[in-house]
């Protein structure tokens, strides 16, 4: 079958989604206002509340979520075949996603940018809130491990990405210096900047003395390194210092310094990522060689799809990013929309192109099923796949392979170091939420709470050894952080249906997907803690046990919570000008 043709589809139910679901939610279920002042505007602090233009944040928005997990989501999903992974994407997308991020949004706009952990003290109650809290801080510890462990993997398989995304941390700053101290519009100086990332990138593929190729300064991949970690664990180690390093800085400056910028940059690269991959599926035409279903996995579909494609069709972290820094940014109200629905359509495409670039990529369904032998398999060569196939479409454009894949690797590194610092910011908030819950004040500092963010997320990846040696934590808390992020989702629908009821609205549209995620999810968690890693028999297993069963516990406590306030009447609709 021709991936033009699944393509197609996949737009149009993408484009029907936004143009009439998306505006029905939008007038119909969240009522938007044109007239409401936003946090932006009312606490406008120059530093996290700033007011932003639309197309601005929808970039800082949709860079800050897509990371590298709907690329590699989908990637190891179409294990099952590609129709199972093509099918809960788009839908997923649709009825899901786009309904999460933009609520989410809209939740947080209305509760004074509060993010949805603090909300849930009014929607469930203390306790409840507490719980969530603990949940959400979790899981961005693992976006922060999964995340540079990723990033800090592919600065090593691609060692040309690693000048052009350096270069262009001091170039965004300049531009944010332009935007906000001198008033320049922000689009010319950030094509710009991206012209010079890519001549940076052709310039890297093609010069080998600007590689930035740590394993190979220390002898090669039989190097001793230092301290006799060897050769590839030593640049590991080094990479992953310099993100938390540069992480702390990022989450810790004024948005409009570095966040907004660099995001708008990435922006363009979605853009050109997207528009690149797409006209070479055009103009190649490829065959789907992936079979349509798997008819002999080793491991069922059924929960595993959906928490493996995870951000690939929703993810709970994009409520965290809606509520967390875009709420605070949002310059009308009306614009959440744009940010939020079209945000996830964003990371639907992408998700998309995944499955697509994977499923055309080897020749015929034996060469796929030599490499996806199964579900482990899977999810050890799903990115790198997806890279190299990307190359392969962009060469149909006439791109050479050496040059594509060094722009595949920037965007998808610049994905990834979006998430993180973002994530790391996040955590830090949460801390801070926590300190002041728990009258520790020294907690709500930026930098002691930053500090405790960054640490611990090094910890994590940086010390369980697994099967790629030293530093495999990124790697062994996969399965758990997929799963925990669509819990997550789940519980986010769940505060915006509660809601939603309050002020007397149909929430039929966020009740569905919830329930339907909520189910998956603990049903898969539930496997996973207490009947794969219940056995102790690694350090690895009792680590995923003890943060899997913490987290089921507390989010089956929520979901019990949530029940109750579904189900009870209230006599008085809250008065939406008055949010709570």
């Amino acid at each position: 079958m021709s991936a033009i043709v699944v393509a197609l589809l996949g737009f149009v139910v993408f484009f029907l989604g936004y143009r009439y679901y998306a505006k029905f939610i939008a007038e119909k279920i969240y009522k938007l206002d044109p007239n409401y002042v936003t946090p932006a505007h009312q606490y406008n602090d120059g530093v996290d509340f700033v007011p932003t233009n639309k197309f601005v944040l929808w970039g800082h928005h949709f860079t800050s979520v897509a990371g590298a997990a709907p690329i590699l989501g989908p990637a190891i999903a179409l294990y099952w075949g590609w129709l199972p992974a093509f099918l809960w994407v788009i839908l997923g997308t649709v009825f899901a996603a786009g309904v999460h991020d933009f609520g989410t949004l809209v939740l947080s706009v209305r509760h004074k940018g509060q993010s949805v952990g603090t909300i849930a003290d009014r929607l469930i109650g203390r306790s409840g809130k507490l719980l969530f809290l603990f949940i959400i801080l979790i899981l961005v510890l693992m976006v922060n491990a999964v995340f540079a462990w990723v990033i800090a993997n592919l600065f090593i398989s691609f060692p040309s990405s690693v000048f052009p995304v350096l270069l262009q941390i001091p170039l965004a700053i300049m531009i944010g210096y332009m935007v906000y101290k001198r008033k320049t519009k922000m689009l010319v100086p950030s094509l710009v900047v991206l012209a010079i990332m890519y001549i940076a990138a052709i310039a890297s593929a093609q010069f080998e003395f600007l590689q930035i190729d740590l394993v190979k300064y220390m002898g090669g991949e039989e190097g001793d390194g230092l301290f006799g970690l060897g050769a590839v664990s030593t640049a590991f180690f080094i990479w992953i210092v310099f993100l938390m390093i540069y992480s702390y800085f990022a989450s810790t400056l004024p948005v409009w310094k570095l966040l907004q910028p660099r995001d708008f940059i990435n922006s363009h690269q979605l853009v050109v990522g997207l528009t690149i991959l797409y006209l070479g599926l055009f103009f190649t035409n490829p065959e789907l060689t992936a079979p349509v279903v798997n008819e002999n996995p080793d491991r069922s579909w059924l929960p595993l799809l959906f928490i493996t494609v995870a951000c690939g069709a929703i993810s709970g972290f994009h409520g965290l990013v809606s509520s967390g820094t875009s709420a605070k940014q949002l310059d009308k109200e009306t614009d959440a929309r744009f940010v939020g629905y079209f945000g996830a359509v964003g990371e639907g495409l992408l998700a998309l192109i995944s499955i697509l670039t994977v499923a055309t990529f080897f020749a015929n369904t034996d060469a796929f099923f030599s490499t996806y032998a199964s579900y482990n398999d899977a999810n050890a060569s799903g990115l790198n796949t997806f890279v190299e196939g990307a190359s392969v479409l962009a060469g149909g454009i006439g791109i050479p392979s050496t040059v594509a894949v060094t722009i595949v690797s920037i965007i998808v590194v610049s994905f990834a170091a979006t998430t993180l610092d973002t994530s790391v910011r996040l955590m830090r908030y949460i801390i801070s939420e926590l300190g002041t819950e728990y009258k520790i004040p020294t907690l709500s500092k930026t930098h002691v709470a930053t500090s405790i963010a960054v640490l611990s997320s090094a910890a994590l990846v940086l010390l369980p050894e697994g099967p790629r040696g030293f530093g495999s934590g990124g790697y062994l808390i996969w399965p758990l952080f997929g799963t925990s992020n669509q819990l997550l989702a789940g519980i986010s629908l769940m505060l915006i249906s509660i809601w939603l009821k309050r002020l007397g609205r149909n929430y039929a549209f966020t009740l569905i997907p919830m329930i339907f995620l909520i189910f998956m999810t603990m049903y898969a968690m539930f496997e996973q803690v207490f009947f794969q890693w219940a056995a102790w028999g690694t350090n690895t297993n009792m680590l995923l046990f003890v943060l899997g069963a913490i987290i089921f516990v507390f989010a089956l406590w929520i979901a019990m919570t949530a029940f109750r306030m579904l189900t009870k009447k209230y006599d008085d609709p809250i008065d939406q000008n008055k949010a709570m």
